[in-house]
């Protein structure tokens, strides 16, 4: 219910950001870390650890990446190379998610990697929106929200080579076992 209410919250959100509302927007963007943090927190605690909510997750985030992104590049505060090399990430996950179907695999596990250039870039986006929010904090805000947005781009390429590795070193297992199922590796 959490991870639906994250998504439900993101039109919110772009629609705030947009119309240059960024208190407003930062306000529901906290809300909705808030609530990942306890949907992850209740899940570990009460064991009840979904597939739905491994898809759902890292989908709500990647969906306020793109959004903050849209929406900064939008109003001209972040330049759209960067939309660029954020979703050009993606869509290369996306191309490699679709070479492990049709080899019969599903999506690779999370790396670690991943989760920080994720979080980088998490930290990033609300800290260059705090600058438009509140202006007496952008000399501090700006500078550190550049860091992390550079960081977090690099490192979120960093992470999708490691997975484009994996890609091809898991798709090659079928030709080193042959006549073992992909169903018997994965397991």
């Amino acid at each position: 219910m959490l991870s639906f209410l994250r998504l439900l919250l993101v039109p919110v959100f772009l629609v705030l950001l947009a119309q240059g509302a960024d208190a407003w927007a930062l306000v529901v963007l906290s809300i909705s870390s808030f609530t990942d943090w306890l949907d992850g927190f209740l899940a570990r605690r009460w064991n009840q650890i979904t597939r739905l909510g491994q898809l759902l997750d890292p989908a709500a985030d990647r969906l306020y990446i793109f959004v903050a992104l849209i929406g900064l590049a939008w109003r001209d505060l972040v330049p759209w190379w960067i939309v660029l090399v954020v979703v050009g990430r993606d869509v290369f996950l996306l191309v490699l998610g679709i070479i492990l179907a049709n080899f019969g695999f599903g999506p690779l596990p999370v790396h670690q990697l991943g989760k920080v250039a994720t979080f980088c870039l998490f930290y990033a986006l609300p800290m260059i929106m705090l600058g438009q929010a509140f202006p007496q904090l952008e000399w501090w805000s700006q500078p550190v929200g550049w860091a992390f947005a550079l960081w977090g781009a690099f490192v979120y390429w960093w992470a999708g080579i490691i997975y484009a590795i994996e890609t091809m070193r898991v798709i090659r297992l079928p030709r080193v076992f042959e006549g073992v199922s992909s169903d018997t590796l994965e397991k």
